[in-house]
């Protein structure tokens, strides 16, 4: 176990698990400066491979923890979608434009989980106010009347341990001990399907498309995918009575994989890994009690048919931790952080049903269900909006919440997308403009009060023009300005400044350290890192 910190000791926030999720969170809370522990039962990353897709939203995400840059060595970008009968024979492709980047990365991305989270501690080095114990095996999680305690035991000698927090963020995976202490529950979305996962590794090109190959097939679907350089992925139904055992080295997997070798002979490779997964949608009923939250697989499981799973936890961590360090800095209310389980329940509930129905509508049914699915698939390649859609990595708009000011009469309003990542007059990205605080986007200029007010509000001024992209965004969505979240998410926006730049929140919100950023820290963003410090200090049991 490592940290040198006695039992009782008080950080801000806690994190259960060091997964992709959990370090997300940390980095974030880092950048504000905000003190925080986080505890997982391993010492180091876990080896085997997992996730292997994020899209650009996401990818976004990587951008804004000052990784995109790594990750993009470490990564391919997916060219698309192709639907394939048993034998290979293409009934339908779908091919995403390369160019087309709204939030300046690549739609589809392919990489190794493992070597994701290696990137991601890395980066937890350069935070001071971010710590890490492995060896730690969480026992129970306890809301206190102004606190929450997380009790915990050494892996190494079984000694208990114990340590307070202000919030704990249960980023413990699909068996969540924090989210079983909280009394939260999984709801079944009605879907449930055994898959093999075969991972490769070989130094020759197999000479496929490369791009996602499904297999529509109803009595062995299937999924093959090239993820590095030298690396593939195959995923196939499990039949009735078959095990994994079945499958545990190559002779017994060639039968498999054969039909994806063009020449016939299968190279020289290495069996990374052969696993049993069962494909479930869940969604937890309660993802807050009081000081805890759940994220990530503790909250909410998906099937991979739309490559959403692990990236639904990174956007619980970035929707969540800038109301945290709004709440220990007194800016944002208790009520207000209800908005984090309103908008990412119903978001990560439409993206599971999405991935259940494209599933079963690639997967699932009779012989004869599959026959017609051969016989439509191919007409399908041919109609351009099937294909938009069938590529686009839009994901649908937050619901109306505290922090999404919608009526529910405005269908179209830019309210809860995400705001494009575009470049502005200044030659940066919009993400990198004022990194953590609100943002005022407008096309229309403002007035010296105006800029003045909303500068004493703690958002800054993006005034773009009406021809810009982010301009003819504005207009596209009927509006000349928008309040911009510090994640990025559209909190409101207008046809009239004066109606708008009034509902900014007051807040002292900003990024303390940013890696995109190289400017020094003035005295003035230090709020957070303060507030933090005055309460971990003050908050001793």
């Amino acid at each position: 176990m490592t940290g040198t910190e006695s039992d009782g000791t008080h950080f801000p926030v806690v994190i259960v698990g060091a997964g992709p999720t959990g370090m997300t969170a940390a980095l974030l809370l880092g950048q504000y400066g905000v003190p925080c522990l986080v505890l997982d039962r391993w010492e180091d990353v876990y080896p085997q491979p997992r996730a292997v897709h994020l899209d650009d939203e996401v990818y976004r995400i990587l951008g804004d923890l000052g990784l995109a840059e790594d990750f993009a060595a470490i990564s391919r970008p997916g060219r698309g979608l192709r639907l394939c009968d048993r034998r290979i024979h293409t009934l339908a492709e779908f091919e995403r434009d390369p160019d087309d980047r709204p939030h300046g990365y690549p739609q589809a991305n392919m990489f190794d989980q493992p070597e994701l989270e290696r990137l991601m501690r890395s980066h937890i080095a350069r935070y001071d106010s971010v710590q890490m114990r492995g060896g730690c095996e969480i026992t129970d999680v306890q809301n206190l009347e102004d606190g929450v305690r997380v009790l915990y035991t050494s892996t190494e000698d079984g000694t208990p341990h114990w340590v307070t927090a202000d919030y704990v963020l249960g980023c413990d995976g699909a068996n969540s001990v924090v989210r079983r202490s909280i009394g939260s529950k999984m709801q079944d979305l009605g879907f449930e399907q055994r898959w093999l996962v075969i991972d490769i590794e070989t130094d020759d090109d197999l000479d496929q498309w490369d791009g996602v190959h499904q297999v529509c097939d109803s009595e062995r679907s299937a999924t093959y995918m090239r993820i590095g350089t030298t690396r593939y992925r195959w995923e196939f139904q499990m039949l009735d009575g078959e095990t994994l055992d079945e499958f545990t080295d190559l002779s017994a997997i060639r039968p498999l994989i054969t039909p994806w070798f063009v020449s016939g002979d299968i190279p020289d490779m290495k069996l990374i890994r052969s696993a049993e997964y069962t494909f479930k949608a869940q969604v937890a009923d309660r993802w807050r009690d009081r000081r805890v939250f759940v994220l990530g697989d503790a909250a909410h499981l998906t099937p991979p048919f739309i490559g959403q799973g692990m990236g639904a936890g990174l956007r619980d961590a970035r929707n969540l931790v800038w109301k945290l360090v709004g709440a220990l800095d007194g800016h944002v209310s208790d009520f207000s952080l209800d908005s984090y389980e309103i908008e990412r329940k119903t978001h990560a509930k439409s993206m599971i049903q999405m991935a259940v129905a494209i599933g079963l509508a690639m997967t699932g049914g009779s012989r004869l269900t599959g026959i017609m699915r051969t016989n439509v698939a191919p007409a399908l390649g041919h109609l351009p909006f099937i294909g938009r859609k069938v590529t686009a990595s839009t994901t649908p708009s937050l619901t109306r919440s505290p922090h999404v000011l919608r009526s529910r009469a405005q269908v179209r309003s830019l309210a809860g997308q995400l705001c494009p990542n575009s470049v502005l007059n200044n030659g940066i990205r919009l993400d990198d403009a004022a990194p953590g605080q609100f943002l005022f986007v407008s096309s229309t200029p403002l007035s010296t009060e105006q800029r003045r007010e909303l500068e004493r509000r703690g958002a800054a001024v993006v005034e773009v023009a009406a021809s810009s992209a982010l301009g003819v965004w504005l207009r596209r969505g009927h509006a000349v300005a928008a309040i911009v979240r510090p994640d990025r998410t559209v909190m409101s926006a207008s046809r009239s400044v004066p109606s708008l730049h009034t509902a900014v929140p007051s807040t002292t919100l900003r990024a303390v350290e940013h890696p995109a950023t190289t400017t020094t820290k003035p005295a003035d963003t230090r709020s957070a890192t303060r507030t933090a410090a005055r309460t971990a200090t003050k908050r001793r049991r």
